[in-house]
């Protein structure tokens, strides 16, 4: 793959085999299964460095296409080529132990992303400063809020090295204050020329940060180009 390329995906498509009613053994012989195809068709070149914006409905695929990347679940068929350290926050349980604190939850969730013990250490007054949530560090995730969770997880991941970042809408979940801090963050990170992925619905922000915008519609691009031109064509859809 060329140098200059993060991600390169090739005639990916994904299908689902959906189960309305769940058959019994001999039933599951004999009953026709419909199939769902997430997506159809998707060929896709991310370069180093470029920010790229994923809009449309739900449904749309964007998600799948995510996780796809990430290599949560594979393709039904074509080929994903990955460069580069991936870091995503799509799950917010992902990673995470409801049994265990929040601190010891930095530190099994910074190995999960790569770092070592010692860069944890370095990194974990800045990691929970950042997340604002040092009073329940010593408490079991169990007694989290969701937005307590997307604190957390996006600020192990933002101090973590990296150099692809995909994020799926999780900003949503957090508060004003923090959603101010993590865009902030955000562009710390373009001006490291990181290579981002990023599904919003929030047009405003995808504006703000991508430079190039895919839309999908039932699993297959609609349209792939620059934010303006795709944005503009969206809406008028």
């Amino acid at each position: 793959m060329d140098e200059k390329i993060a991600i390169r995906l090739s005639n990916i498509s994904k299908k689902y085999i959906l189960h309305h009613e769940k058959p019994t053994l001999i039933e599951s012989l004999f009953v026709k299964k419909e199939e769902f195809w997430a997506l159809r068709k998707i060929n896709l070149v991310v370069k180093k460095g470029e920010r790229l914006g994923v809009i449309g409905a739900n449904g749309a695929g964007k998600s799948t296409l995510l996780k796809i990347i990430v290599g949560i679940t594979a393709p039904t068929t074509g080929e994903v080529e990955v460069k580069g350290k991936v870091v995503s926050l799509i799950d917010l349980e992902a990673g995470f132990y409801s049994d265990l604190t929040g601190e010891e939850n930095i530190f099994i969730n910074g190995l999960l992303l790569g770092m070592t013990t010692k860069q944890i250490k370095k990194n974990f007054n800045s990691i929970v400063n950042f997340s604002g949530i040092r009073k329940f560090i010593d408490t079991p995730l169990h007694t989290y809020s969701d937005g307590m969770k997307l604190r957390l997880g996006f600020s192990i991941a933002a101090y973590s090295e990296f150099d692809i970042l995909i994020i799926d809408e999780v900003t949503s979940y957090s508060d004003e204050e923090f959603r101010i801090k993590s865009y902030q963050k955000m562009k710390e990170f373009l001006k490291m020329k990181k290579t981002i992925i990023f599904v919003s619905h929030n047009l405003d922000i995808l504006k703000q940060y991508c430079s190039k915008m895919l839309w999908l519609k039932k699993g297959r691009i609609v349209l792939l180009d620059s934010t303006e031109k795709v944005i503009f064509r969206y809406l008028k859809s």
